[in-house]
């Protein structure tokens, strides 16, 4: 037996684990774990400039690798700048292991320097209480052991998330026999996950087999489960269509022939014709959240009048919440879908097959994209979104992973750029967070080295944290931005203007009303990022094919896209402020469409404000 240091044994033990990375940023109360860090030939510090850019790259990490990612950070502003990132991986479900120093634990109760102690003493960490799955503070060092192991089990099982391990910075450095953390050599890093109930599997198969019309609905689940395979294998046996949320986004090919694509608000129509009469939906690992429902109108997205619902999740809390399920089943999805597809063919062994079905979806897509055909090869610039998504398209290869922002670069992507390579798409969903996509990629990029990694994001959302930049040149990860610039937060800023006539607190300007911008190709190139500003829709394609050969050299890029404010085609509804779906929507039971394709109350379906 011998002693070793609490911060020694703790890198050992991520080192045990395989933790390839840790993500943080400096502070008095880590300086202790930096010093074990930094003598570890198999955990590498990435460092950045602000604790949100740390948290948010950790959790792109986790979604490429699908394992817990570690983030470093300090007390009080470092603790609240880093709540984003890790709330942020909490809604999307994302693993993540947060260590926090703290204050020495000898000085609870004296309000030392930055403690944040407005309602207690030592108690800050409980600023993170309400996003992540469990928060520690380390009383004592010999009760580190068990809560490291603790603490990757909990935030890699179930429904996957964030943790807290909150470790007063005088336990860094306290010596410990290490014998105490023999637990951790036999205590097993993996965690078997649940199959379905096997009556549950078969009475589903049941209803699947026996509907005239159903749909499965698919959502981030999926995903997470890593089950796109058994979930198209079921689908291509009973010839099923398979509807997605944002975040069940690349779940199977959006070109697979059965992929009915999005709902909700920035759903498509033709999706909502089969959702909202199908007699029987499978939900998929989804709550049937409000965007991705139409805030649940009925007979917009769905109609539960019309529709039996049954739900699958990992997470029991989720069966049932937004709509009444005539079966609810907690399992993993890769399994479940498996044990379901069994069962069917025990009863319809020679599947079904459906032609019409097919060529109605062929035909709808077909439809879609010729409508947005001319807009998409439009040259006109400031550039059309169309028209930048077509040329990414055209020049990144299939299985580039792409982390999206908010706006146009997240909604349009959802429901205008297909993903054909399964869990190669990146969105902030639940959280929706500003700035989510710039940082991610940076994360992305390590866990994928191999892989191209391109950001989307615009202007308002990059210009969130650009010392993204700063990361990506000091620590050699070679990922490409795409800003495109509208100088706006360009989403709210049409929801404003659509129905107050007004684009207040939205856009960018100067004081005498003039539009601005920074250059953010010259904010890149002064962090040493290579950069370019296209100044015509021609020269973005070349721009793009630029970065992606300076990727694969080894180099960061960054492409400036200005581009004009195009609203995204709102299909669906969605519930603020009773502007899209308004209470006499529900009284009359009627929908009208403006002349933008939106759905509005009736006395709205006129331009107002003058406009």
């Amino acid at each position: 037996m011998t002693k070793k240091l609490v911060a020694d044994l703790m890198v050992d033990y991520l080192e045990r684990r395989d933790v390839k990375y840790v993500f943080g940023l400096c502070g008095h109360t880590v300086i202790g774990m930096l010093d074990a860090l930094s003598r570890s030939k198999k955990v590498k510090y990435i460092s950045n400039r602000h604790e949100a850019v740390a948290s948010t790259a950790a959790d792109g990490y986790a979604r490429v690798t699908h394992k817990a990612s570690v983030v470093l950070c300090h007390l009080g502003p470092g603790l609240t700048n880093v709540l984003t990132g890790v709330a942020n991986a909490a809604f999307d479900s994302i693993p993540m292991v947060v260590i926090a120093g703290d204050v020495p634990s000898y000085y609870f109760g004296k309000h030392p320097h930055q403690e944040v102690n407005m309602h207690g003493d030592g108690t800050q960490y409980r600023i993170l209480e309400p996003v992540v799955k469990r928060a520690w503070r380390v009383d004592d060092p010999e009760s580190m052991a068990e809560i490291m192991d603790k603490a990757f089990r909990l935030a890699e099982s179930g429904r996957p998330g964030p943790v807290l391990i909150d470790v007063p910075m005088d336990i860094f450095s306290r010596e410990v026999e290490d014998y105490i953390w023999d637990r951790t050599y036999k205590d097993s890093h993996i965690t078997m996950k649940p199959a379905l109930d096997p009556a549950a599997a078969k009475a589903i198969a049941e209803k699947l087999v026996a509907a005239e019309h159903p749909v499965m609905h698919a959502g981030g689940g999926i995903l997470l489960a890593q089950a796109s395979d058994e979930l198209a294998a079921l689908a291509e046996f009973l010839d099923i269509p398979v509807s997605r949320t944002l975040m069940g986004q690349g779940c199977i090919s959006d070109a697979h022939p059965l992929m009915i694509g999005q709902t909700g608000f920035w759903g498509m129509e033709f999706t909502h014709s089969l959702t909202s009469k199908a007699d029987v939906i499978l939900g998929l690992g989804t709550r049937f959240a409000e965007a991705d429902s139409s805030s649940w109108y009925r007979g917009v997205t769905f109609d539960p009048d019309h529709t039996e619902f049954l739900q699958i999740d990992i997470d029991p809390a989720e069966i049932g919440r937004n709509y009444p399920v005539a079966i609810g089943a907690v399992g993993d999805l890769k399994l479940g879908l498996q044990q379901i597809l069994a069962e069917v063919k025990e009863i319809c062994p020679e599947g079904k097959q459906h032609p019409e079905l097919r060529k109605a979806i062929a035909d709808a897509k077909a439809a879609f994209k010729k409508q947005n055909e001319a807009i998409s090869n439009d040259g006109r610039f400031p550039m059309t979104p169309q028209r930048i998504l077509k040329d990414v398209k055209e020049v990144l290869p299939e299985d580039a992973e792409i982390f999206t922002d908010v706006g146009w670069n997240k909604n349009g992507v959802a429901q205008q750029y297909d993903i054909t390579v399964p869990g190669t798409i990146h969105h902030s969903s639940g959280l929706c967070t500003m700035g989510f996509g710039a940082s991610a990629v940076l994360g992305g990029k390590l866990g994928k080295p191999d892989k191209i990694c391109i950001t989307l994001t615009g202007d308002g959302g990059f210009g969130v944290n650009p010392t993204c930049l700063a990361t990506a040149v000091e620590q050699d990860i070679p990922c490409t931005w795409v800003v495109m610039n509208n100088s706006a937060f360009g989403t709210i800023a049409g929801l404003e203007n659509a129905n107050y006539g007004t684009k207040f607190g939205t856009t960018f300007h100067t004081p005498d009303g003039k539009s601005y911008s920074p250059s953010w190709a010259g904010v890149a190139r002064a962090y040493g990022v290579e950069a370019i500003c296209v100044h015509s829709a021609d020269e973005f394609k070349p721009a793009m094919e630029a970065a992606l050969k300076a990727n694969r050299e080894g180099r960061p890029f960054l492409v400036e896209a200005p581009m004009e404010n195009i609203v995204v085609p709102t299909p669906g509804c969605w519930n603020i402020n009773d502007i899209y779906s308004p209470n006499k929507l529900v009284e009359d039971g009627k929908l009208v469409k403006n002349e933008r394709g939106e759905f509005v109350a009736p006395n709205h379906a006129k331009s107002h404000k003058g406009k």
